[in-house]
């Protein structure tokens, strides 16, 4: 494993209060992550340092080509206060899969999850304890290389930014009204829609625009090809309980596998529910229900 430097902040922020009540992604803690990779020298530079801008050329690859890939996961206070993350481990495994498609390195599982608990237990402060708040956790690599060209990059950027974050949507832990988007596609097989990446994202805004408009919070994206066989809801996958069996969308290559979806399956399974993994059409789901 790698060394991690440490530079601590000298003026460090004001911790949200207790009553804040707090919106997701709009608070960042003292400090970030970054290390650096390059082609014939690997991944370098292990470092922690206070939360910053980020100093890159215009002609920065990511800027134009969107060769990058991003995680989120969580971090949790326990009742003994132990501070928690939930199933890391597959974060990584899910964001080296992801590399491999976009051609970036992989980073090794140590030095990932080093990085991790490295920059957790730092801004450990930051974890929230009030019921349905937690740490996100947003690790993410861009390609640096300062060149106008269509290749992968010999230089990229790895960071981790925390912010305590509260529900992602306004309804919190209550049932969110879905849009049924069947004119636009998320993803298609063969694309990247099993990447964790920000083209898929941007892709998907037209259709979420849409979606608030008609005052819904998420869309339901359907296959691009029948554009009648589900996949997946912008920011979760989903599941449908029919005749009594838990069913979900089958892996195929365009939906982004979930460490919360695999971890529903295990539970599932673990508690003798039955579970099945198929195509689903939305003629399915409306005749089941």
């Amino acid at each position: 494993m790698q060394k991690i430097r440490i530079e601590k902040t000298t003026t460090p922020k004001e911790l949200p209060g207790a009553d804040n009540p707090l919106k997701f992604g709009t608070i960042f803690t003292d400090h970030m992550f970054l290390m650096n990779y390059e082609t014939g020298r690997g991944w370098f530079d292990s470092r922690i340092v206070p939360y910053q801008s980020l100093s890159l050329e215009p002609s920065a690859m990511v800027f134009h080509y969107g060769q990058e890939m991003f995680e989120g996961l969580k971090a949790y206070k326990a009742a003994d206060g132990r501070t928690l993350l939930f199933r890391p481990n597959k974060n990584i495994e899910r964001a080296n899969r992801s590399n491999r498609r976009l051609c970036i390195p992989e980073i090794p599982e140590e030095d990932f999850l080093q990085a991790l608990k490295a920059i957790v237990k730092m801004d450990e402060a930051w974890i929230p304890t009030k019921e349905g708040t937690s740490l996100y956790i947003r690790p993410f690599v861009i390609a640096t290389d300062p060149f106008l060209g269509v290749r992968p990059a010999d230089s990229y950027l790895f960071v981790i930014i925390l912010s305590p974050v509260g529900a992602y949507y306004p309804e919190g832990l209550n049932p969110v009204k879905i849009w049924i988007e069947d004119e636009y596609v998320r993803a298609v097989r063969g694309g990247i829609g099993e990447a964790k990446t920000g083209g898929n994202y941007v892709a998907s805004l037209w259709s979420q625009v849409k979606a608030h408009e008609e005052g819904y919070s998420q869309v339901l994206w359907l296959d691009g090809v029948h554009r009648k066989y589900i996949e997946e809801v912008g920011a979760m996958n989903i599941f449908f309980k029919i005749n009594g069996t838990i069913v979900t969308p089958k892996l195929n290559g365009s939906i982004l596998p979930g460490v919360t979806r695999d971890s529903v399956l295990e539970l599932c399974r673990a508690w003798g529910l039955p579970v099945k993994e198929t195509k689903i059409s939305i003629d399915d789901i409306y005749e089941a229900h």
